[in-house]
């Protein structure tokens, strides 16, 4: 398997439905769809989405039926993005190679540009589906609620900001990744698995994959922080030093954070060889692609 074409393709699909699911704004207030839309269609891997479309293809359901709980999740790594960039957060100027939200529309409409995708998500969710019970939506808008919330992304944001220019310490670092994204990329697969039905041994084996990969995804991304290419990345490097972020390239070295990406690999790929009867090559590719990524 091409993992490479598979998500182009993949990224494809998910970006023509994102166009046709940007928020409707009143008139007076079009620079909210404005900024969303900028925020929203600036690329990016789209990884969220094609973990929820793959598992369900994977477990033998329609992907198609995932659709806005897809797009949902775009929508809410969106918000988290927007936020993160904020001159009271990570101070960028540039995200996916184009300049952050608050610097084309300020400061005041970037917050409320999150904070609208966030609640333009669960209202797709909400929205009826006759292939889809109504106890299975319910859940899904619980496990993405208690993903992003006080105990999930936002969680580990919080706990990222306290820790700037403090010693890291495992413990802290791993609650951090584990929370600030890991968390999201997990629920991916999980509200996946939901809507396709999938038995707990099938869930539990998939979210403890989908933890391991969104680890090693941020390692690799602290990692890209120092050793990437600005113009790959579409962000500048070296800002995680220059803000004191606590990241295992600060925590171990270089060499020891590269060792610590392998060995959450390896862990999902162990997960991944007890989907006995599964097609599970695009996971395992995903793997790979993680590992030696350069954006």
């Amino acid at each position: 398997m091409d993992i490479r074409k598979e998500l182009a393709d993949r990224k494809s699909l998910v970006d023509s439905w994102l166009k046709d699911a940007i928020p409707n704004v009143d008139p007076y207030a079009e620079i909210l769809g404005k900024a969303m839309e900028h925020s929203l269609m600036a690329g990016g891997k789209r990884l969220r989405p094609i973990l929820l479309y793959e598992t369900m293809k994977m477990l033998g359901a329609d992907p198609e039926q995932g659709k806005n709980v897809a797009l949902a999740l775009e929508m809410i790594h969106t918000f988290t993005l927007i936020h993160d960039d904020l001159p009271c957060m990570d101070d960028d100027d540039f995200r996916r190679g184009v300049p952050t939200c608050h610097k084309v529309f300020g400061e005041d409409i970037a917050v409320l540009a999150g904070d609208a995708l966030v609640f333009a998500a669960f209202s797709l969710v909400s929205q009826e589906n006759k292939t889809i019970p109504a106890a299975t939506t319910v859940a899904v808008i619980g496990d993405i609620a208690k993903a992003i919330g006080p105990r999930g992304v936002i969680g580990g944001q919080v706990v990222d900001i306290l820790s700037e220019g403090k010693q890291p310490t495992e413990d802290l670092l791993s609650y951090i990744h584990n929370h600030k994204t890991a968390d999201l990329i997990r629920v991916s697969i999980q509200c996946g698995a939901r809507l396709a039905n999938a038995d707990s041994a099938t869930m539990d084996l998939l979210e403890k994959y989908a933890t391991h990969l969104g680890l090693a995804f941020q390692i690799t991304d602290d990692i890209l922080d120092v050793e990437g290419e600005e113009d790959v990345l579409g962000k500048p490097v070296g800002s995680d030093e220059a803000s004191g972020k606590m990241t295992y390239p600060a925590l171990l070295g270089m060499q020891a954070a590269k060792e610590r990406a392998e060995d959450e690999i390896a862990n999902a790929e162990l997960e991944l060889s007890k989907l006995v009867g599964f097609d599970v090559r695009f996971f395992a590719g995903l793997c790979d692609f993680i590992l030696r990524r350069a954006y």
